[in-house]
Formats: C-alpha cells, sequence, structure tokens
C-alpha cells in the first residue's frame, strides 16, 4: 500500500559573481574544520530531533529531506532519539576546486559508519558557501562504495576542476539540463533517451507501471525540477563530469469507494488536510551521476539516489 511508494531509493546551474581570480573554494584546513562541525551538530539535532539546528548546517536537496524527516521523527518522539548512534566520518579526503567569486563548493569524502561501524560505504557531503561571511553548509550527500568515485581532472596544483556551464562544458547532457532531462525521461515512461538502464530508470520506471494500478486504489505520478537547488559537477579525466542534480516527485494515491487510506506514522506526521479519498506524497531526491564527454558512446549513469518524503496532502 502506501509504505510500497516510500522506498528510498536545483535547479538550475551555479552562476559565479564578485572576484574575477581563480582560488581554492577552501583550504584543506578549513574543509576539515567544515567536516568535523558539521559531523558535531548532526549528530546534536539527530539525538534532539532538532529541525532548527540541522538548518543551520544543511541546505538545498540534502536539507529539505532531512529537515522534513526530523519534523516527523520529532512529532512521534517529542523527548528526541537518546538512543540515536553517532556519526563518524573517518578517513575524509577533500575534493576542493578553483574558484572565482561565489558561491563556493567543495566535496568531503569519507567514510561512514552507517549503516553499521563495519561497513566501507563512503559518503561524499557537498558543502557550498554562498557568500563572504556566511557559513558553510552541506548541500548534497552520495553514498559510495569504495571504487565507485571515478577519477577526477585536477589541475597542476592537485586541485579537482569544476564544470562550468556553456560551450566549454561538452558533455552529452548539459549539467544545468540534467534536472529536466531526467524528469522528461520519468514523464515518458523510460522512452526518452539519455540514461543507462538500472534501478533508477528503467526498474523505477516498470515499479511504477505496477503501482498504478492495484485492487482497490490508482497511484498518479508527477516529477519536476528542484527549482533552487544548484546543481554542481566535477570533470573526470575522461572529459566527463562526476554531477550532482536534484528532482522533485510526487504520487497522488486514490483509493475506491468505500476504502481506507493507509497511512503510515511518517507521513501522518507530515499530513496537512485529511485524506478521506486520496493523498498525495512529495519526495525531494539528490542525484550523483557520471554524465558522458559529448561525442563518446554512452548515457548518464547513476551512482547514487537518495530519495526523502517531504510533503504529504490529503484529500
Amino acid at each position: 500500500m502506501l509504505s510500497a511508494l516510500l522506498t528510498t531509493a536545483a535547479t538550475g546551474c551555479v552562476t559565479v559573481h564578485g572576484e574575477t581570480k581563480l582560488r581554492p573554494a577552501a583550504t584543506k584546513t578549513e574543509a576539515a574544520r567544515v567536516l568535523e562541525e558539521f559531523t558535531n551538530d548532526n549528530n546534536k539535532a539527530n539525538r534532539t530531533l532538532d529541525r532548527g539546528l540541522n538548518r543551520e548546517i544543511e541546505t538545498g536537496p540534502l536539507g529539505a529531506i532531512d529537515q522534513a524527516g526530523l519534523k516527523a521523527r520529532k512529532k512521534q518522539n517529542p523527548n528526541g532519539n537518546p538512543d540515536y548512534t553517532p556519526l563518524e566520518l573517518t578517513d575524509p579526503k577533500y575534493l576542493i576546486p578553483k574558484q572565482a567569486g561565489w558561491p563556493r563548493w567543495f566535496v568531503a569524502d569519507a567514510r561512514a559508519n552507517r549503516p553499521s561501524a563495519d561497513t566501507k560505504n563512503r559518503w561524499l557531503v557537498l558543502f557550498e558557501k554562498k557568500a563572504e561571511g556566511k557559513p558553510w553548509k552541506a548541500a548534497y550527500l552520495s553514498v559510495m562504495q569504495p571504487g565507485e568515485l571515478p577519477d577526477l581532472a585536477r589541475d597542476k596544483d592537485g586541485y579537482v576542476k569544476p564544470v562550468e556551464p556553456g560551450p566549454e562544458e561538452r558533455l552529452s547532457t548539459p549539467v544545468p539540463d540534467l534536472d529536466t532531462s531526467y524528469v522528461n525521461y520519468l514523464k515518458s515512461g523510460g522512452k526518452n533517451p539519455g540514461f543507462a538502464p538500472g534501478q533508477h530508470t528503467t526498474q523505477w520506471v516498470e515499479e511504477r507501471k505496477k503501482q498504478a494500478k492495484q485492487p482497490g486504489y490508482v497511484t498518479q505520478f508527477r516529477d519536476t525540477p528542484a527549482a533552487g537547488f544548484a546543481t554542481y559537477a566535477l570533470r573526470t579525466r575522461d572529459g566527463g563530469a562526476l554531477a550532482f542534480f536534484s528532482t522533485r516527485h510526487f504520487a497522488k494515491q486514490t483509493v475506491a469507494p468505500g476504502r481506507t487510506i493507509r497511512l503510515d506514522g511518517v507521513v501522518k506526521a507530515l499530513l496537512t488536510g485529511e485524506a478521506k479519498r486520496s493523498v498525495t506524497l512529495e519526495w525531494v531526491s539528490e542525484q550523483a551521476v557520471l554524465v558522458p564527454k559529448k561525442g563518446k558512446k554512452g548515457d548518464v549513469e547513476f551512482l547514487n539516489r537518495i530519495q526523502g518524503l517531504v510533503g504529504a496532502k490529503g484529500e
């Protein structure tokens, strides 16, 4: 039923302004401090279920997902989560590009003790800073296995190279168009080209087809770009890109007369209105993908996608 739709699985490109001199977005010392402060405050926010504290350290699609999650959990657990296992991010590496102007951003690549202490999962946390004097905030999270991170291009000083939009981008799908392209792919039922087969493309399309009509209820899907969230990309050594982008996804479930909509605790906590005949769920999704170089054979390939429920409306 509704819980089956809850399975985990910006947009617009960044325009720099102000300074014209290229310089590292952050020093390694600063990046290390940012990651440490983020980890500490993230643990406090998750232990106390403090959405306000999370707003101070997260933004973009990651912030939208986590703040909605904290809101729901706080309603279910007003006293917080004293049994929360603290997040640990170890063996960090910093992917820092040179940039001119603002906003600035970098990626921290660290081993995480999620889902357990012996895991080898690595978290890629993308931090952005909108202007001088503004705080660094985490905007994207991607989870990868060791070896999944592509070989990134670097300059003579060892800094990774960002992909800037424009004629020099030279990618099969321009970075600012990734959200719209993915939305159109889903709307077409997978008929639009451009994305490689896999869990978040062909398999998700087929899963939706099965969910669309079930005994006693129907489900309608809608997808949109996540307006207001920035898209980022790093150049890979083969001329392609590792890109981070976001989307929004909606599912409206309508039950037959005489049927009752079954809602789980998270949906109930985020619900507005009364779910008499239907409920519309809204998710924010953050993606990390590999984009091929223009002219190179192949499609956009998903490395990771994290989806979180951010709203529910009953009718």
